[in-house]
């Protein structure tokens, strides 16, 4: 399956299908598209999270890389993701370098991206809640893939609180 490529830190578990199962089909109707990519560092996380989401029912578009032993800036592999998602507003993305932070700049680069590294579920919920986060920036280093699986769920199924202020300073930063 993925043996080799899942980082040596982390182990490919065999309870997230069962997490996901007991999820209770939770998923996302009003998603169209998950747009995901990773460096060369990120490829076992982007390829697990790919197989996980899929058999959660999400459509998710590989926008690479997949070859761990090739080297791939995360800027090139960000912007993949984020150019698809200009045109599709009912789209989210998935960003993931080695720690998380320079594909979060790379993504804030663009007026229509909303991005967040987060490193657990409660952080994803909250940055959907409260700044309707778009996308979603994650370590490929400092996560464990269960915790990873968890946070990608909760920033999909989280809602935005589209109160007026909130709103309002989505405005003021796009």
């Amino acid at each position: 399956m993925l043996a080799g490529i899942i980082p040596t830190t982390s182990k490919l578990p065999h309870t997230s299908y069962l997490i996901l199962l007991n999820m209770g089909g939770a998923m996302n109707k009003n998603i169209s598209k998950i747009y995901i990519s990773a460096d060369h560092r990120g490829v076992g996380l982007k390829l697990y999270l790919i197989e996980m989401l899929s058999a959660s029912g999400y459509q998710v578009v590989n926008m690479g890389t997949d070859d761990p032993k090739t080297m791939v800036d995360f800027p090139e592999v960000t912007r993949r993701a984020t150019d698809e998602m200009m045109n599709d507003n009912a789209s989210r993305g998935i960003v993931i370098c080695g720690f998380g932070g320079g594909a979060q700049i790379a993504a804030n680069r663009f007026r229509h991206i909303r991005c967040t590294r987060c490193d657990n579920p409660d952080q994803a919920r909250n940055d959907r809640f409260h700044d309707d986060i778009n996308v979603l920036a994650l370590s490929a280093e400092d996560i464990d893939v269960e915790v990873a699986i968890l946070t990608a769920t909760a920033f999909l199924e989280s809602p935005f609180d589209a109160v007026e202020r909130r709103i309002r300073r989505i405005k003021d930063i796009s």
